[in-house]
């Protein structure tokens, strides 16, 4: 066989295995596609009913997310801090736990974020910012680990203990910014951070800041971890097989707690982003529901890195552009919720629809 022929062979192969990949790819992500054009579908003809025209008032919301640089900036900013608590929930969910807890997470971690920014006032940047996203992410861990503990040792249910010290995270920090830390004012808030430890603008006038940096770092490493690491490995073995894991000599108990450590940990740090780089103080119930965003775009990204980052960037459009889209045609900015409940309600329905059906076929 002549050296040519040898590598028509191999070139073949690399593109039949390529060809393979990139079907199954599409497969993967073709549910989700099919869903959220099922939304904007059923979203035109909820417009059509209520005497709106769906491709002004679509159009309009296309130019708010990304007509120009300032609109692409106000998208970002606002699938920042989802995508941070998206990443939270996709880390614990890999090992089998449903962290509903990023809520509080998040506020948990910036208030500790606000109250470094603020105790420190001669410290370089290079310090003071970085020590502000070390209290938010020990912060936002230490209530990971707390459910993970009544977990691994007691069996309490992290759904409900996560979910419990969320309000927990919302009252204790309520308290901090309506009494020790007030600011004067009627408002409650924290006094401005020391300008040493806010985060950079990268955007003045959309409050795009560094955050957004730190989230796109956080989608990398996320990916690396789970499909180049032992450690991500282990984590994928225990939420696919708690038994199996344990019979390959995984410790399991130890891996559920580092795994809802680091999940409220990254959520602790989305809250350290909005603090430091948008508000520049702790504002009580800063968070019009991050958390519970974070949660959708985790399953609409079909709990993969690069698809949570890719449905973090369509749910801010969609809540950057709603706006636009509400101020030009009119159109009540609840359509845009209603959009993105589509969404995930098409996302879930056919999973939803086997479960019945195999519960329909046990009986």
């Amino acid at each position: 066989m002549t050296s040519t022929l040898k590598e028509k062979i191999r070139q073949n192969k690399l593109f039949s295995a390529l060809i393979t990949k990139t079907i199954f790819n599409i497969q993967r992500i073709l549910p989700q596609i099919i869903a959220i054009l099922l939304a904007f579908l059923t979203g035109a003809i909820i417009l059509l009913a209520t005497g709106y025209a769906p491709l002004e008032a679509y159009s309009a919301m296309l130019i708010g997310a990304f007509g120009n640089l300032t609109s692409i900036g106000l998208t970002f900013s606002s699938a920042t801090p989802i995508l941070f608590t998206a990443l939270a929930f996709l880390f614990a969910f890999k090992s089998g736990l449903f962290n509903i807890g990023a809520e509080g997470q998040l506020l948990i971690g910036g208030c500790a974020a606000a109250l470094v920014g603020i105790s420190f006032n001669d410290l370089p940047s290079f310090i003071h910012v970085p020590l502000a996203l070390l209290a938010a992410a020990l912060a936002g861990g230490l209530w990971g680990l707390i459910p993970a503990v009544l977990k691994v040792w007691f069996g309490a249910h992290e759904v409900i203990t996560t979910m419990m010290l969320s309000y927990v995270a919302l009252y204790f920090t309520s308290y901090l910014v309506n009494y020790p830390y007030k600011a004067p004012g009627w408002v409650s808030q924290t006094i401005p951070v020391s300008p040493s430890a806010e985060l950079p603008r990268l955007l003045q006038a959309s409050q795009l800041s560094a955050a957004i940096i730190l989230a796109m770092l956080l989608v990398v490493l996320t990916w690396y971890i789970f499909q180049k690491t032992s450690f991500g490995y282990e984590i994928r073995a225990i939420g696919l097989s708690v038994s199996v894991a344990e019979n390959a000599g995984i410790n399991v108990k130890r891996g559920m707690i580092y795994a809802l450590i680091i999940s409220g940990a990254i959520a602790g740090i989305g809250g350290a982003g909005e603090v430091l780089g948008v508000h520049r103080r702790f504002i009580d119930g800063f968070s019009p529901g991050y958390g519970w965003d974070g949660l959708a775009v985790a399953l609409v990204g079909g709990l993969h890195p690069v698809g949570v980052l890719v449905a973090a960037i369509l749910f801010g459009a969609l809540r950057s552009g709603g706006m636009t889209m509400s101020r030009v045609v009119g159109v009540p900015i609840d359509i845009i919720f209603l959009i993105q409940a589509l969404v995930i309600l098409y996302v879930a329905a056919p999973e939803l629809i086997r479960f019945i059906l195999k519960r329909g076929r046990l009986k």
